[in-house]
């Protein structure tokens, strides 16, 4: 029991991290049509998209050792994701383009994120100070 409390968190949150490293490098680099497929992206949401899956796949690695700063490091992304949020808000209440569905997968990409903070917090901060 206690190994599927430390391998279910790092297998999901490192597809997690492998996927959006695969959809935010097919935009950044234009690979197989991407940026046509996706018109209307907003690039700093993307680029913010793009630290997450590092961010993701670091504490994939955290996971699976216990590092007690893989909370830290995910709260870190979960800040700057509310960040983004607000900022691209903005950005589309001043008339930038955008597409319609990005405003759903900031706020799925929070949830994720602080779900995945919280377990880590939980599972390990939590063990080592006990």
């Amino acid at each position: 029991m206690k190994k599927l409390i430390k391998y279910i968190p790092t297998t999901v949150i490192a597809i997690f991290g492998f996927l959006t490293l695969f959809l935010t490098t097919t935009i950044i680099l234009d690979l197989v049509g991407m940026r046509e497929k996706n018109i209307g992206y907003t690039p700093f949401v993307i680029w913010v998209n793009f630290f997450c899956a590092w961010a993701y796949l670091v504490a994939a690695y955290g996971f699976l050792k216990s590092k007690e700063w893989t909370a830290k490091l995910l709260a870190v992304a979960m800040f700057v994701l509310i960040i983004t949020y607000f900022a691209f808000t903005s950005y589309v209440n001043e008339g930038g383009t955008h597409k319609e569905d990005t405003f759903g997968a900031l706020l799925f990409r929070l949830g994720v994120t602080t779900v995945f903070a919280l377990i880590a917090y939980f599972t390990i901060n939590k063990k080592i100070a006990n």
